[in-house]
């Protein structure tokens, strides 16, 4: 039986960069079975948008939402994950522009047992402003205003044979802007923590569990490229209490956790 992908875009009040993100899924050489929207309590003009591009999707266009009650992206997407109909499920921000075989790169890369920490490529803010003007999805190796630069290329054969070998094995680095893992894997270890509220930490210790509990993790490199559109940080006052969770997952080896996806 085919595996079934889904993409999952986390986006909060920002319509304007979310109808980029759109866009970049529209031009993917290769689509998912679905998008799923994980909306953290959006208001009007972004429930109009994703009602626009419902009606251009060639796939289906889900639109997951929660009441506004401060940060709460692990319970979104905890809701996302259940919504799904997919196996595997590719996690994007609100502010990834992707490039055209972002979809393809990550399935040809997935394998049982593992997830995947994406890339991305850093967009300045002067770049960034001038795309959400003009709602260019189109990024280059030579493309003004990036970092990162070798990020931007996608060589699938190449990505294939250095993907299982590069980068961090644990949970350093892990950034769920471009997280990619499969469904039965995350609800083996009851989705992400609930418990975490504001900014920081709810997808490293998401991926500490699926670590502790015998997934693996590998880097895909030359390929699932996702460019970060510039935009101010997110508030960090929370940052502390988080960093606390994620300390108890890490010292008590934890595989579980209550408030998550069973309740």
């Amino acid at each position: 039986m085919r595996t079934t992908v889904a993409l999952c875009i986390t986006t909060y009040n920002s319509p304007n960069y979310l109808e980029v993100v759109l866009k970049s899924v529209l031009a993917q050489s290769t689509l998912p079975k679905e998008v799923i929207i994980a909306d953290d309590g959006s208001g009007e003009s972004t429930r109009l948008l994703v009602e626009q591009y419902k009606a251009i999707f060639p796939i289906p266009l889900l639109h997951c939402w929660h009441p506004d009650e401060g940060f709460r992206v692990a319970k979104i997407r905890n809701k996302a994950i259940l919504v799904s109909q997919s196996d595997y499920l590719i996690f994007i921000d609100g502010d990834m522009a992707l490039h055209p075989h972002f979809i393809r790169d990550h399935t040809k890369n997935y394998k049982p047992q593992y997830f995947t920490q994406g890339s991305r490529v850093l967009v300045s803010k002067e770049v960034s402003e001038q795309r959400l003007c003009s709602k260019n999805i189109h990024f280059y190796f030579f493309s003004k205003g990036i970092t990162n630069r070798i990020n931007t290329l996608s060589v699938s054969w190449l990505s294939q044979i250095i993907t299982p070998f590069y980068g961090a094995k644990d949970h350093a680095g892990v950034r769920s802007c471009n997280l990619a893992f499969w469904k039965q894997d995350a609800v083996a270890i009851n989705g992400f923590n609930e418990d975490f509220e504001g900014w920081g930490r709810e997808d490293s210790e998401f991926v500490v569990r699926l670590l502790n509990n015998g997934v693996k993790r590998q880097n895909l490199k030359l390929g699932g490229v996702g460019f970060h559109i510039w935009h101010p940080e997110s508030s960090k006052q929370l940052l502390q209490k988080n960093q606390t969770l994620l300390d108890e997952a890490i010292i008590e080896e934890k595989k579980w956790c209550k408030n998550g996806l069973m309740k």
